[in-house]
């Protein structure tokens, strides 16, 4: 009999990508849970029920289950009837400037929803890892203490003590994390709390930019997706602040799904790591629009406002030797110019 994982979130991203990845690489069955509740986050350019179309046209395993996560009873029945080998937990409100205009939906969804998640498990599933996508915006605005160094076309740290990025020992206290922050650490810190007082197997996974060309970017979330629909559509971009010099890591959401693979075959308990592209995959958005008008050969159309978005990173990339250390098979396989020549590519399809 094969394994079972269960999969919040599904229909995302980072979710869609998982499914694939655990049928066809692993040959779990698949079941997904999602209610396409992007769309009401984000309006109809969020809409991911093409993706969930797609994957029930690709994977003969796959089990779509129309349940909001909030919804505690039915989560709790879902577990109960499952009993899977493997939780990966994608779902999520997932834009802080959203967040403070719909402040019960974020927490409800980003806190409440993973504490009914946690809990079902514990009763109905305890051996089974348990893969939180928490993010970048627990640390808040710290990382913005660092001392930068200014670039032509970016910052960096000035600070040799992050010369590989932010680890995971980074603080997340004292700081501006945005509502939607603040919800993310609220379900982070359970998710290590059920792995450190229950003994579960659980790990955040504290994301810097994951992408990919299934990714269904919209200007509050998505920094490539986008950015290269913005370039393609030949729409104004909107930059934020920092010159346009704000740097980030970029991750395709492959090499996430590969992760968290190495994490259910040997997981550990209450585990943090962060998640990115590194140094490496790593630009700002004056370096975007440089690779993507070079893929594109379309001009980058662009304006300016000098006010930042609230809790932004000025300069942010992960530091992966601790997720090295504990999985050394584990390695970053897509290039930032690789990811970007992807999301064109999708972007330019007439599926798109």
């Amino acid at each position: 009999m094969s394994k079972t994982i269960l999969v919040t979130g599904s229909s995302g991203l980072i979710g869609s990508e998982v499914c694939t990845y655990f049928s066809q690489e692993l040959g779990y069955a698949i079941h997904g849970i999602d209610n396409n509740q992007r769309a009401v986050f984000f309006g109809p350019q969020g809409d991911t029920r093409w993706n969930q179309k797609r994957l029930s046209q690709k994977l003969s395993n796959f089990h779509h289950h129309e349940i909001d996560i909030r919804n505690r009873p039915q989560v709790l029945d879902l577990l109960k009837t499952l009993k899977p080998n493997a939780i990966v937990h994608a779902a999520a409100q997932p834009s802080h400037d959203r967040a403070a205009k719909i402040p019960f939906d974020d927490f409800d969804t980003n806190a409440g929803g993973t504490l009914n998640l946690l809990e079902a498990a514990r009763q109905h599933a305890p051996d089974a890892p348990f893969i939180h996508m928490s993010t970048n915006k627990v640390y808040g605005d710290a990382p913005n203490r660092i001392p930068l160094v200014e670039h032509k076309t970016r910052y960096d740290f000035a600070d040799s003590t992050y010369q590989n990025g932010i680890p995971e020992s980074f603080t997340i206290d004292q700081s501006k994390h945005s509502l939607f922050g603040a919800s993310k650490v609220a379900g982070d810190v359970m998710v290590q709390e059920y792995g450190r007082y229950f003994g579960m197997p659980t790990c955040c996974l504290r994301g810097g930019c994951l992408t990919g060309p299934n990714h269904a970017g919209v200007e509050l979330h998505g920094f490539l997706s986008y950015l290269v629909k913005a370039n393609v559509e030949e729409r104004e971009y909107k930059i934020f602040g920092y010159q346009g010099k704000q740097v980030r890591d970029n991750i395709h959401s492959f090499d996430v799904a590969r992760f968290m693979s190495a994490f259910a075959d040997a997981p550990r308990s209450g585990e943090v790591y962060n998640i990115g592209g590194g140094k490496k995959n790593s630009c700002s958005i004056l370096e975007a629009f440089q690779i993507v008008e070079r893929l594109t050969s379309k001009p980058m159309r662009h304006k300016y406002s000098a006010e930042n978005r609230i809790g932004d990173h000025i300069c942010y990339y992960s530091d992966l030797r601790k997720m090295k250390s504990h999985y050394p098979d584990w390695e970053i396989t897509f290039t930032l110019d690789e990811i970007l020549a992807q999301i064109v590519k999708a972007r330019q399809s007439p599926q798109s």
